[in-house]
């Protein structure tokens, strides 16, 4: 502060040494002045003399004129050069003194009327070659004199902070020790705890303040917060004044609000229940009350001078975002849809306006916004930012998400919105959104989209966990991931790296795993094996064929187990092209081929493991004929090899369950269907699902076994209740099914006890499941009870896990 006021001369200019920015070319001045017009500042590298005139400076400086050509326009100058020349902007006041500031940050000047900075903004300009050693202020007149008072240098920490954290309120003044504190505290941000905690009692983005108790503290705050969580008559006042009110008190209420828990002496709580009742912030008056009664019933309950907690009530654990903290959700929404008190218009590239929103909601939530708004940059003091690359709707939902703390169903049931939402999640930096994004992608992802999103996932840090669930379910699943689509050459050299060496790479045959790396290789437009690479490179080389990723197929080709291959296939192998042009292929065929001829389990080094089968190889249980022993239902029966035969359902240790849609009875007996024993009657009976009549019999091999079923075979009892539509199913969960094969007036059903068996083709006969249920769609040739599944025996056949 200078004197109590300071009146400059016509032509003249004060200089003091105090009179200066803490950080050269970036700072700001808040001041009073009483003039008629041309109230002026200068800004130079150096002091000036009292005898300086801005008009006869040939040194690099700025001047700002508010009020010039007699109170008319606005000017600034720089270096003796006129660059602005506005009219009707920042005019001065010749009845009284009037408030004004200008800051200054790298070229980019700010000027606006009133106490507080960063409000009230009237003009801004940015200087494309800026000055940034500017640092002294000459306050300074033309031809009348000005009167100058309160004058306050505030300055910018290396932090980018606000300039009102620095401001001068009544005798209150922020100390340096706070700003550091703060800016230490904005250094190491904390992603998954930032909330709007972090914004109590901060000058960040505050556009109100409470004045409290006799020495009139000032306190600051945000009016869409506070109207979200009570009732503050705000008027068109910038303060609420609570004379008779302690700092402490306010303080505690200003807590429960912005963190969701506070703490007061309990001969305090009265005084809280009042302010809060005033302000009507009612879970806290509830919640004091509470308290009240108990400490009447007995007052040992608490201790003397020790401080009552009190925190709102929420479901899950407290974090400091909406959903934990006692801001109604509704008035906020409200809030959104009406505009009262927001402070930021958003507009997306090559879209256009997309909504008025409250830059304390999007900061709470994201820091990257809470940088935006307070850096001291052009978003912070505008009141429009545009956003670039952002997909309108997805950033609507992401606004949507902010105000209500949830996902909407229409975005959970759209998965390239949610895809879109996740990204903007990363790249805004709102944790929660984030996470419940990779949960609902996780829960609704079906088979077909697992490639197309580890594209998209594998290039974000913060997926890794979806990406390392991604890999598992390609790598557990391979025969259909890479036989249903050629999606997966699309992914990248690292994540199909980390494909073929998982540990839990799960597939039929070793071929396939030579297939797939090929057809990568190439970056196949279609599927085809290695045979297909044999003729091409005939007439090619190897670094025409597979170009860029020419060592990334020679490094995966050393993760095929060849050894475990077929000698036939691996003699086929020695005597073809791509033997004799791949010199890494040609040193692991001969290598195998050596083990297979001397017989060896594996080669002297116990670790190689392309000598070892993979831990979760699949056993092959190939259908033979009609009623054989090598189906799925009978190797359980035996333990899976351990000893003879039984029925699975009467052994000790059950392997297997079978149900069936009806309850069980004499005539609906699952035992029978693995009894390998001729039934007379045995059906399952109708129920209602989905609000339509189906009958099933239904297996589930158990939570560590499972089947990619290619085969099939049913007997028909002794009855004439021969099925015509019906369905082979399976289902991971036993909750969501899958269909295998469709069947349609099938006819092939005709005599009592007659066998039949059906192959299961195309991709989904690689994808394995643990439920399998032969499920009747349709009535049966029985017309007396048509809806009656009337089998004695079923067994399933593929490859076992």
């Amino acid at each position: 502060m200078v004197e109590k006021f300071l009146t400059v001369p016509p032509f003249e200019c004060a200089w003091r040494e105090d009179l200066k920015f803490q950080e050269a070319g970036r700072g700001c001045v808040a001041f009073d002045a009483f003039a008629c017009n041309d109230v002026t500042l200068v800004f130079r590298e150096n002091v000036g003399s009292q005898g300086y005139h801005y008009k006869r400076d040939s040194s690099p400086h700025y001047t700002i004129i508010l009020g010039s050509h007699r109170n008319r326009r606005l000017r600034i100058e720089v270096n003796g050069k006129t660059v602005v020349d506005a009219a009707g902007v920042g005019l001065c006041c010749s009845n009284s003194f009037q408030s004004y500031w200008i800051s200054i940050y790298d070229g980019f000047i700010s000027i606006g009327n009133g106490k507080y900075p960063f409000q009230d903004v009237v003009f801004q300009w940015s200087d494309s070659h800026p000055n940034c050693n500017v640092q002294y202020i000459g306050l300074s007149s033309w031809d009348k004199h000005v009167k100058y008072r309160n004058v306050n240098v505030l300055s910018l920490t290396h932090t980018l902070m606000p300039l009102s954290k620095h401001m001068l309120f009544g005798d209150y003044q922020v100390e340096e020790d706070d700003i550091a504190a703060t800016a230490d505290k904005q250094l190491h941000m904390d992603y998954d705890n930032w909330g709007l905690k972090n914004f109590l009692e901060s000058w960040d983005l505050s556009d109100m303040l409470f004045i409290v108790g006799p020495e009139e503290r000032p306190v600051p705050a945000h009016k869409s917060i506070l109207a979200a969580s009570g009732s503050f008559s705000f008027c068109s006042s910038f303060a609420i004044t609570l004379p008779t009110v302690s700092y402490q008190l306010l303080h505690a209420l200003l807590h429960y609000i912005y963190t969701g828990w506070t703490e007061i002496p309990h001969e305090q709580l009265d005084s809280l229940r009042i302010l809060s009742l005033q302000f009507q912030v009612m879970p806290l008056v509830k919640q004091c009350e509470e308290i009240m009664e108990r400490l009447k019933a007995d007052i040992k309950l608490f201790e003397t001078g020790k401080n009552v907690e009190l925190t709102y009530p929420c479901i899950g654990p407290h974090r400091s975002t909406l959903p934990s903290l006692p801001v109604s959700i509704q008035r906020l929404g409200q809030l959104k849809l009406s505009g009262q008190y927001s402070d930021v218009d958003i507009y997306i590239e090559s879209y256009g306006f997309v909504a008025r929103a409250h830059r304390i909601v999007l900061s709470l939530w994201s820091i990257p916004f809470a940088k935006m708004f307070t850096n001291g940059m052009s978003e912070s003091m505008s009141s429009e930012v545009t956003l670039r690359d952002v997909p309108p709707e997805a950033f609507k939902a992401m606004l949507d998400f902010f105000y209500d703390g949830q996902l909407n169903e229409e975005i959970i049931d759209s998965g390239s919105l949610l895809l879109q939402l996740l990204l903007l999640a990363d790249r805004f930096g709102v944790t929660c959104l984030h996470q419940e994004c990779c949960k609902m992608l996780l829960e609704c992802l079906s088979q077909d989209s697992v490639c197309p999103l580890l594209q998209v996932v594998s290039s974000i840090p913060s997926c890794r966990l979806v990406k390392e669930t991604l890999q598992r379910r390609i790598s557990m699943n391979f025969d259909y991931f890479i036989s249903a689509s050629n999606d997966f050459v699309l992914l990248d050299d690292t994540t199909f790296f980390n494909i073929i060496k998982h540990p839990d790479l799960t597939v039929t045959s070793e071929e396939k795993v030579l297939n797939a790396i090929l057809m990568f290789g190439m970056n196949a437009k279609e599927l085809f094996g290695w045979e297909v690479v044999d003729q091409l490179i005939i007439h090619s080389k190897p670094e025409l064929l597979f170009g860029e990723r020419l060592q990334i197929v020679y490094d995966l080709l050393s993760f095929v187990r060849f050894p475990l291959l077929q000698h036939s296939l691996l003699d086929k192998m020695q005597n073809s092209n791509i033997f004799r042009h791949i010199p890494v292929l040609r040193s692991l065929v001969h290598e195998a081929l050596n083990c297979v001829k001397h017989e060896l389990g594996r080669p002297e080094s116990e670790n190689n493991v392309r000598f070892q089968h993979r831990r979760s190889s699949y056993k092959e249980l190939q259908y033979i004929c009609d009623g054989d022993d090598h189906g799925v239902l009978y190797f359980a029966g035996t333990s899976y090899g351990e000893h003879q035969w039984v029925n699975p359902l009467l052994a000790e240790s059950k392997k297997i369950t079978i149900t069936a849609s009806s309850p069980h009875s004499r005539y609906t007996d699952p035992k029978v269907l693995v009894s390998r024993t001729y039934q007379g009657t045995c059906f399952a009976g109708p129920r209602v699902e989905n609000g339509h009549n189906c009958s099933w019999w239904m297996v589930d091999l158990g939570q560590d076994h499972q089947l990619m079923c290619n085969f099939y075979t049913m007997r028909q009892d002794g009855s004439k209740a021969f099925p015509r539509c019906w369905n082979i199913q399976g289902s991971v969960d036993g909750k969501n099914w899958r269909d295998l094969r469709v069947h349609e007036n099938d006819r092939t059903v005709c005599k009592p006890g007659q066998f039949a068996s059906w192959p299961i083709v195309g991709p989904n006969a690689l994808l394995p499941f643990r439920y399998f249920r032969v499920v009747l769609t349709g009535p049966t040739t029985d017309a007396t009870n048509p809806w009656n599944f009337c089998i004695c025996y079923l067994e399933l056949y593929g490859y076992f896990l």
